[in-house]
Order: structure tokens, then C-alpha cells, then sequence
């Protein structure tokens, strides 16, 4: 697998797009939700409830089902986390009650916590002889773009088609999972991996581990600012009389310029270095959500460009964070992977549940103004990153 860079590169591509595709049901729900509670009569305390329990399924488990996948050099959590996904979350918009509703949502967002930590692994192992921060930039910034799609794909679908038509999605899902048995090899038997990994053992070190403790912490301050303009944005724009779409574009909007910006990092990581890089991400978005705050009622066109700008400038830091992560300790990459790109969104999503019942008190502007500030007082923690003893 080492030297034969041609067939590494169409298995870093595949990859890619499984990433792209399995993302985009990740963030179907979040639109349509309202609609699937009116339709089963679901309170929106109960339907938050729901959409928290998507997030802790296809997050928390990661680290978990990363244990696994560095057990083995077969491809079939990648290939099932695929196919469960794109299953169980597009017929979840068929259920006629909250039970049956959560269940599939439960299955499909296992899906997403099974193919994730594989699937980097398996990337930043292809890439090895490769530019590997070009490679995870690539794999990274397709998810996001995925991600930034399931919102308008499932809009669309809802309002010009009816919800009914949602399974329709399940197709490319499965079509693609299936090609990929063929174009992702599996991991060479001389790879140099550890064998039989001991849960213990390989938790412990990661847990321990001073560098890794500081880049998870990273993870979830960023996270944080995603989720909290993702979740609540929606009920400020409600409240002021947009409609549904501007809603959905603005969202839209701000992934699509995160996934630039995941895309392009390993270019700017090289010309200014990593840790202006972390600085950046971390710091700026203080100021600009500042700025959106003073314009969000006068002038609304300035405000959606600065919301736009922070979500390209909270994602750069992304691929870079992931591929110095793994490099710590290289040997339980699964394992890792899980962790910044899954626990991290889990913890936020336990957190968020929380400073949705603050915004409702101390107001939504509030809430992100003092979320924005967390990061960029955290911003010491980036020189530790580059201290020798780490």
C-alpha cells in the first residue's frame, strides 16, 4: 500500500466522498425538524431533546468504535457506518411517533460514530507517502462541504417533493458504499500497526497525554462556536420575520466557507505556520462576532458576509488540529480521530442543551458574544502546544 501512491491517491478520493455523503445526513434533520414534530406532535423542547440525542450517538461513541477500527485493517466500519446512515436517517422522516423516530435516528447516527473514526484513520494511513496535509485537508473540508449540503438538500426535498420522498436519499449512500469495496483497498498485512490494541492501555495514554488534553480542548471550543451559531442563529432570524430559506442559506453559507476554509488550511499552515494558524481561528472570532452583533438589525447584508467569514475562519484550524493530534501518537490514529473530530461534538451537544436555556434568559446575542470570548481567552493554551516537552 506504501509505494503504490497512484492507487493511495483514488483511495484518499473515495474516501473523500464517502466522507462528503455520509455527512450529508448528518445534517439533514436540523431544517426539517419542526415539520416531523408537527406531523407526530412533538413539542420543540422534545424535538431539541431528539436532535441532542442525534449528536451524542454520532459523537460520543466515536473514540469508542475507534478502539475497534485500529484493531483491524478491514474496511467494514467504514462500509456499514455508510449504510446505516443512509438508511435509518432518511426513514426516520416516516415515523409516526417519537419512539419509532428516535430509534431510527439512533441506528443512523451510529452509522455516522462507526464510519468516522475508520475512515480518517484509513485516510491519514493512505496518505502517508503523500502530502498527509493536503490528504486530511481534502478529507476533512468534504465532510464539511457534505454537511453544509444536508440542509438544503432535505429543505428541498420537503418543500417540492414532500417529506415522504426523503428515503429517495438512502440511494447514492448505498450505491457508494458498495463501489467503495472495490476502489478502498484494505490496509496492507506489513503495515506497521499495533496488534491487538489494549483498551486500557491505548485510553490511557491518550487521556494522559498533556498535547492531546490541550487540541481536544481546542476541538470543543470551536465546536462550540459552530454549534452555537448553527443552533440558535435559526431562532434569532425566526424571531426578526426571515423566512425558512435565507434561514437555510445562511447556514448553508457558513459550512460551504468552512469547508473552504478546511480545504485551503494545509496551504496557509505552510506560509504563516501552525500556530498562527491556531491563533487566528481562535482569536478573530471574537471580533467578528462583535461585528455581527452591531449589524445584524441595521444592516443585514454586512452581518451574513462576517457570519460567513466565521465560518471559514473557524474551520481552517480543523485539518491542522487533526493531523497533529494523530501524529502524537500515531499508532492509535482511529482511536484519535474519535476523539477531536467525535467526542468533542458530543460534549458540546450535551453543553448546548444547557445554553439554549440560558439564551432564553440572557438572550441569544448574549450567549454567542460570550461563547466567542471563551476561545480567544483560551488562546494561551496554543504556545503550550509547541513547548518541547510535550
Amino acid at each position: 500500500m506504501e509505494n503504490n501512491l497512484p492507487q493511495n491517491k483514488k483511495a484518499i478520493a473515495w474516501l473523500s466522498g464517502a466522507h462528503f455523503i455520509n455527512d450529508i445526513y448528518t445534517g439533514v434533520l436540523n431544517p426539517i425538524m419542526p415539520f416531523i414534530a408537527a406531523k407526530i406532535g412533538m413539542s420543540m423542547a422534545i424535538a431539541t431533546i431528539v436532535l441532542t440525542i442525534s449528536h451524542i450517538f454520532s459523537s460520543l461513541l466515536q473514540p469508542l468504535f475507534g478502539f475497534f477500527a485500529d484493531n483491524i485493517s478491514k474496511r467494514s466500519m467504514i462500509f456499514w457506518g455508510l449504510i446505516l446512515s443512509s438508511i435509518f436517517i432518511p426513514i426516520s422522516t416516516l415515523a409516526h411517533n417519537p419512539y419509532s423516530l428516535v430509534f431510527f435516528i439512533i441506528i443512523g447516527s451510529i452509522g455516522s460514530s462507526l464510519f468516522h473514526p475508520q475512515a480518517l484513520g484509513f485516510a491519514s494511513r493512505f496518505a502517508k507517502n503523500l502530502d498527509a496535509g493536503k490528504a486530511m485537508a481534502l478529507f476533512i473540508a468534504m465532510g464539511t462541504l457534505g454537511y453544509s449540503c444536508g440542509p438544503v438538500i432535505s429543505s428541498a426535498i420537503t418543500q417540492f417533493l414532500g417529506m415522504p420522498k426523503m428515503p429517495l436519499m438512502t440511494i447514492l449512500g448505498i450505491i457508494w458504499a458498495l463501489l467503495m469495496f472495490k476502489f478502498v483497498p484494505k490496509l496492507s498485512v506489513t503495515e506497521p500497526v499495533l496488534e491487538h490494541i489494549n483498551f486500557k492501555t491505548a485510553f490511557n495514554r491518550i487521556l494522559t497525554n498533556r498535547k492531546l488534553n490541550i487540541l481536544n480542548i481546542i476541538a470543543m471550543l470551536k465546536t462550540m462556536i459552530m454549534s452555537s451559531c448553527f443552533i440558535l442563529l435559526p431562532f434569532l432570524w425566526k424571531n426578526m420575520g426571515y423566512k425558512p430559506f435565507y434561514i437555510g442559506m445562511a447556514l448553508f453559507l457558513f459550512i460551504f466557507a468552512g469547508g473552504i476554509g478546511s480545504l485551503i488550511s494545509s496551504s496557509i499552515e505552510k506560509r504563516i505556520g501552525a500556530a498562527n494558524v491556531f491563533y487566528i481561528s481562535m482569536i478573530s472570532t471574537l471580533p467578528l462576532m462583535l461585528l455581527f452583533i452591531m449589524t445584524y438589525r441595521t444592516h443585514p447584508t454586512i452581518s451574513l458576509a462576517v457570519f460567513v467569514v466565521m465560518g471559514f475562519i473557524t474551520m481552517m484550524a480543523t485539518p491542522v488540529t487533526m493531523l497533529m493530534a494523530q501524529n502524537v501518537l500515531p499508532e492509535y490514529k482511529s482511536i484519535i480521530s474519535g476523539f477531536i473530530n467525535g467526542f468533542s461534538w458530543g460534549i458540546v451537544a450535551i453543553a448546548m442543551s444547557l445554553l439554549g436555556f440560558i439564551a432564553e434568559k440572557f438572550g441569544i446575542t448574549n450567549v454567542l458574544l460570550f461563547v466567542a470570548v471563551i476561545p480567544a481567552a483560551c488562546s494561551v493554551l496554543v504556545r503550550e502546544l509547541f513547548k518541547e516537552n510535550n
